[in-house]
């Protein structure tokens, strides 16, 4: 009977820790599917990269560049112009820049969302409608 409490007990303690370490567990995007983390972060890293990519080429030439002409000027080296249904722009406005990552609206009635990004001068990207 002793032996019986004791699993009990220990069976207790092991679902609490980790119930505990579960509630802990990072999480996606609100919305979005566990399985899209790894897809948004490479999305939030290409958009870095063409945030840098087009912050050198506006010190280098005084201007921005849309994003065919950063990869055609060898400032941004991004293997594709797309990410897991993703797409990237760049609009420039004087000296400023704003690089987008969209993807197609999720279909009716599903439960994914696929959240859009952008990223600008200061570097920080952030979700957009």
């Amino acid at each position: 009977m002793r032996a019986l409490v004791g699993v009990l007990v220990a069976a207790a303690i092991f679902f609490g820790i980790y119930h505990f370490l579960l509630k802990k567990m990072p999480t996606t995007d609100e919305g979005t599917a566990s399985t899209q983390a790894i897809s948004l972060t490479g999305v939030r890293g290409d958009l870095l990269q063409i945030a840098q990519a087009e912050r050198g080429y506006i010190a280098t030439n005084g201007h921005c560049a849309a994003l065919d002409e950063l990869v055609s000027s060898n400032s941004l080296s991004l293997s594709r112009s797309e990410r897991d249904g993703y797409s990237y722009s760049v609009e420039c406005s004087s000296g400023d820049f704003t690089a987008t990552a969209r993807h197609a609206p999720a279909p009716a009635g599903s439960p994914i969302r696929y959240p859009s990004f952008a990223i600008d001068a200061s570097m920080q990207v952030h979700e957009i409608n």
